[in-house]
């Protein structure tokens, strides 16, 4: 049983992707979820296999068209409730670094963890909140560099242009 729930856990961490077949049934669907502004309040129901409807809450349906309109597009998506906590090899997944790396980055208190016995655990959100920061530096180091790199004409001009 508790291998069991830590598989549960371990794969609601892994993104979903829609196949190309699906992806048009999608767009479809998240056409339908985004309906043209006519100022009346839209409702959708879900009709269950014994044909009993269910009013959807507005907070659902905006859910449901932000998933659509992801993996429409191809992309992949992953839900994570906000407060979970996650192990080091997922929290080590999440910022594609291994695992000796991250429980580096721990111990240099970079990253915020607490302990449930002998395992550290961390905050979806502080996991998440590092990587953006981390993906933010980065980027503003490789305009840098492009920069620098511009300034000492180590880039040649397009064809046709000068």
């Amino acid at each position: 049983m508790v291998a069991a729930v830590a598989s549960e856990k371990r794969r609601s961490l892994e993104p979903m992707r829609a196949s190309r077949e699906d992806r048009a049934k999608i767009a479809e669907l998240s056409s339908a979820l985004h309906p043209p502004s006519s100022g009346r309040e839209v409702h959708y129901d879900l009709v269950g296999p014994n044909g009993q409807r269910h009013r959807i809450p507005a907070m659902v349906i905006r859910a449901l068209a932000l998933m659509a309109e992801v993996l429409a597009r191809g992309d992949a998506l992953t839900i994570v409730p906000v407060g979970a906590r996650v192990t080091t090899q997922q929290a080590a997944d999440l910022l594609n670094v291994s695992r000796q790396y991250l429980v580096r980055l721990l111990d240099e208190g970079k990253l915020p963890y607490d302990r449930t016995g002998s395992h550290r655990r961390l905050k979806i959100e502080d996991v998440l909140a590092y990587k953006q920061e981390r993906d933010r530096k980065r980027d503003a180091g490789l305009d840098e560099l492009t920069r620098i790199t511009e300034e000492l004409g180590g880039y040649d001009a397009p064809k046709g242009r000068k």
